[in-house]
């Protein structure tokens, strides 16, 4: 059996990928941190190697024995995170994790980005590979640190013959969500009788789509190729209207304002500012919140042979976990 290390194996796509990888046959060594909380994977039979990303040695000694790797650790927080401790992880973290791949020679790195290193488009053009990075204005320390770490991934696969290849996810919804990450939509839609929702959108994809794809990437993507794994572009009250239909609840959907939301977020930023006090809302979240953030997941369906799940579904396996491990 071919070896498949996993970095961040305890996060959201990360413990999805894992028990996928194992279900298709693979042999999974999980890396995670020493502190990390380990039930979201504990019935996934696995080895499982406790190190800091941050930490070249350590990096280094998780990839012995591995073909492949999968790496999916990042910090993924859009606020109340120094830019230090984003390029810590998400920039010195994939260096590390290059380095290591070229020391072992390892057969194949499929490296996690994210969709907003990719200029988003609309309802009628919704962004492709083919997009250049457009977001660097909304000065968000995550997607900037991701965008940072997909280039140097790419210039290695042109200097060092590194044979990566680059994962785009969009917003992804799915079971095994246990911190929560991108759940806490579904739980902020949850048990109550008025949703005040932004005025954007974006786009949602399952993600056992995700993993799919990055074991098709695996088998067949192309070295030093991007692929959007993208599923369905939804308004926000699209997607709140789809989480009353799957919960069979009736919250009243209100719209929050554009200039409401931006204001609020100028206050957080400047908030945040004086006060040594984190807020959960900053102006690069509100802005983010307002865009049409949508794209396409035509390349991954032709070359990859994705074939995407209607999103209905993804919020209904989403929330089934979330009920049935006492979240909502």
């Amino acid at each position: 059996m071919k070896k498949v290390l996993i970095t961040g194996a305890n996060g959201f796509l990360g413990s999805n990928v894992a028990r996928e990888l194992f279900r298709k046959g693979y042999e999974v060594k999980l890396m995670i941190r020493p502190s990390a909380d380990v039930s979201v994977i504990a019935d996934i039979p696995s080895e499982v190697f406790y190190g800091d990303i941050s930490e070249e040695a350590e990096v280094m000694k998780a990839m012995e024995g591995c073909n492949f790797v999968v790496h999916t650790a990042s910090v993924t927080e859009q606020w109340a995170v120094t830019f230090k401790e984003y390029e810590r992880v998400n920039v010195t973290g994939t260096k590390n994790v290059v380095k290591a791949c070229l020391a072992h020679q390892v057969e194949r790195l499929i490296h996690v980005s994210t969709a907003n290193t990719i200029g988003p488009g609309n309802e009628n053009k919704p962004g492709t590979e083919l997009n250049s990075f457009t977001l660097l204005n909304v000065n968000s320390g995550y997607i900037s640190s991701k965008y940072i770490a997909q280039q140097y991934v790419l210039e290695q696969v042109e200097k060092a013959k590194l044979p990566a290849i680059i994962i785009n996810p969009t917003f992804m919804i799915g079971p095994y969500d246990a911190k929560p990450s991108s759940g806490k939509l579904i739980l902020h839609g949850m048990n109550k009788r008025i949703v005040f929702y932004p005025p954007g959108g974006k786009n949602f994809v399952h993600i056992n789509d995700v993993c799919t794809g990055i074991i098709s990437a695996l088998e067949m993507g192309k070295i030093g190729d991007c692929y959007l794994m993208a599923g369905e572009n939804l308004t926000y009250k699209e997607f709140f209207s789809l989480l009353n239909k799957v919960s069979g609840q009736r919250s009243k959907l209100i719209r929050i304002p554009e200039f409401v939301l931006k204001i609020a977020g100028i206050i957080g930023t400047l908030s945040g500012i004086f006060s040594p006090v984190s807020r959960k809302l900053n102006y690069s979240s509100a802005y983010m919140l307002c865009l049409y953030n949508y794209y396409s997941g035509n390349k991954s369906e032709r070359e990859l042979l994705l074939k995407y799940t209607p999103i209905e579904n993804a919020i209904d396996n989403a929330l089934k976990w979330f009920r049935e491990n006492d979240y909502c």
